[in-house]
């Protein structure tokens, strides 16, 4: 009888604590982040575009559709800038990290997901990394208990290598060989992963981060079939293929977690981590297996491909969404990639921001209860930005020749045709000194060759 009795009662304290930890798993919110790899503006349905994206469609009808939200021209930039709260071009990554380099985040620089697993977190990134090609740089190192896909950018979709030939598909570190196409596996992992290994007394940070739509397009008659008749160009085929199968598996995603239970307490972020590129030629890449694509993504009304600094590069398609949490809508308020971290934490219940983060909280603005106007600061390839509502400065530097600026009005002008520098004397000496002050804060030792 008393050994009943002792059962008992620890059945019963169990299970208090077992309620317990739900109440604080409930006030606390789950945070899911999709990236997709060089979707351009016109991409997306809900943007106008032929191509067929009904779950990526649902997030924007149902959340908060961030019109000018506004990343880097390329990717290893735009994810350093996103993870660490403030431009990559301070800590030297102005292009994609690429061929064999030792580049990757700095040691001394906290990043979102260590900051959410200090505060019980558990984090976890499926796909693209690419802020450090060697294993011993990878996500492990920067904040993630649990990492699945690959460490280079852009990868065969079937051998999972680089362009160069090198291994690059890894499960927590580890280099693995596995068959299927990169968007089913890493879409079925992160699934696994909520469904077996997720820790469910803890809140998590997922960021599920696609190869597609980026190059080579290695995609099934199945997904090209409902474009034969609706997009004349091969390559452009290709590419709408690509991007259906990321949307079905980011439903597959979203669906899991409906299943769980877990949608009422997960915030989701949809993004881009760069506009559109125009085409691929590859040469000798992927030792010539894959042919050359005239047409790729599509960043129409806005100009230009990913690399500049023009609007079709830096602004991207982006949605937030919380059930029942976040009024659905459209802001034009101008935001960075810079924000999200700021944003997430304190949206995590988390007071403490790393000294070094430079974005601000938009939760206020996006809830209606504040109003937000920041200055945007992007650098690139060879061109830098400076964007203040609602101008927009681009300076382009030359070795041998005189620098260029452009100055537009991007609320009246978003395709940027009219340059008005020579206009708008006043205004522009202000952006420059801006634009020149904020460039001074950047790492020094890069594109010395056109300084």
């Amino acid at each position: 009888m008393c050994r009943y009795i002792l059962l008992l009662t620890l059945t019963l304290f169990l299970s208090c604590n077992d309620e317990k930890k739900e109440v604080v798993k409930a006030t606390t919110p789950n945070i899911l982040v999709i990236i997709a790899d060089d979707a351009g503006w016109n991409d997306v349905g809900y943007n106008g575009s032929e191509i067929f994206t009904p779950n990526i469609d649902v997030l924007a009808k149902e959340g908060i559709q961030l019109n000018r939200f506004y990343v880097n021209p390329t990717c290893s930039p735009s994810r350093a800038s996103f993870l660490t709260g403030r431009p990559a071009s301070r800590i030297g990554i102005v292009a994609p990290i690429s061929n064999r380099s030792e580049i990757s985040l700095p040691d001394s620089i906290v990043t979102l997901p260590q900051q959410l697993k200090k505060y019980q977190y558990q984090t976890a990134l499926f796909g693209k990394w690419h802020l450090g090609l060697k294993p011993s740089s990878g996500p492990k190192k920067y904040g993630f208990d649990y990492s699945y896909g690959f460490l280079h950018g852009q990868i065969d979709q079937y051998s999972h290598e680089y362009k160069n030939g090198d291994p690059s598909w890894h499960k927590n570190g580890t280099f693995i060989s596995e068959d299927g196409h990169a968007t089913d596996l890493i879409g079925a992992e992160a699934i696994n992963w909520l469904t077996k290994h997720r820790d469910t007394t803890k809140s998590f940070y997922v960021q599920l981060a696609y190869s597609a739509p980026h190059f080579p397009l290695q995609e099934t008659e199945a997904w090209k079939k409902p474009y034969v008749n609706r997009i004349k160009n091969a390559s452009r085929r290709d590419f709408a293929a690509a991007m259906s199968h990321m949307d079905n598996n980011i439903g597959k995603v979203l669906n899991k977690l409906d299943d769980l239970g877990l949608t009422e307490n997960t915030i989701i972020l949809f993004m881009s981590d760069n506009g559109a590129m125009e085409n691929w030629f590859p040469s000798n890449q992927y030792e010539g297996r894959h042919a050359a694509n005239d047409v790729l993504g599509s960043n129409t009304p806005l100009k230009d491909w990913k690399t500049s600094n023009y609007e079709g590069a830096i602004r991207v398609p982006a949605i937030m969404y919380w059930k029942s949490k976040l009024k659905p809508g459209i802001s034009n308020n101008y935001f960075s990639a810079i924000d999200m971290m700021p944003t997430l934490l304190d949206l995590a219940g988390i007071d403490e921001i790393p000294a070094l983060v430079e974005g601000r909280n938009i939760w206020p603005t996006l809830t209606g209860k504040d109003t937000l106007n920041l200055s945007i600061y992007v650098r690139g390839h060879l061109q830098e930005s400076i964007i203040e509502k609602p101008w927009k400065l681009i300076r382009t530097r030359h070795l041998t020749s005189d620098t260029e600026y452009e100055l537009y009005n991007i609320e009246l002008d978003p395709e940027e045709t009219n340059n008005i520098v020579e206009e708008q004397e006043a205004l522009f000496s202000s952006l420059k000194v801006s634009l020149q002050d904020q460039f001074q804060l950047d790492d020094q030792n890069v594109n010395l060759d056109i300084q």
